[in-house]
C-alpha cells in the first residue's frame, strides 16, 4: 500500500466473521508512517475498537469508517451483496476533514 503525500488513508481488511460479528485488520497510512490495530464489528452498528495510537483524530476518523461499515451489513445482505466486504479504504486529506 503506497502511503499518501498529505492526508492519510483508512484501510480495514476482513480477518474473520464469527457469526453477526467480523474481526478487521485496521491500518491508518500518513506520510511517513503507518499504524495497525483490530477493529471488532457488530451487525448492530456496534464497533469494539483498539486504538492505532496515530496522531490527532485519525483514530476517530478510522472509528467512524468501521461504523459506517457494520451500519451497512443488513443492506448489503439485502441486496444479495456479501455482508461483510473484505476490505474498505478511504481517504481524508486536505480539504476534506483531514
Amino acid at each position: 500500500m503506497t502511503r499518501p503525500t498529505a492526508g492519510a488513508r483508512f484501510l480495514l481488511e476482513l480477518q474473520s466473521i464469527d457469526g453477526p460479528r467480523a474481526v478487521y485488520r485496521t491500518t491508518i497510512f500518513v506520510p511517513d508512517a503507518e499504524r495497525s490495530s483490530t477493529a471488532t464489528l457488530s451487525e448492530d452498528g456496534t464497533v469494539d475498537f483498539v486504538p492505532t495510537g496515530a496522531p490527532g483524530d485519525l483514530d476517530d476518523t478510522l472509528a467512524m469508517f468501521a461504523k459506517l461499515l457494520a451500519r451497512g451489513v443488513a443492506k448489503r445482505r439485502e441486496d444479495g451483496l456479501p455482508p461483510w466486504p473484505q476490505r474498505l479504504l478511504r481517504w481524508r486529506g486536505p480539504g476534506r476533514g483531514e
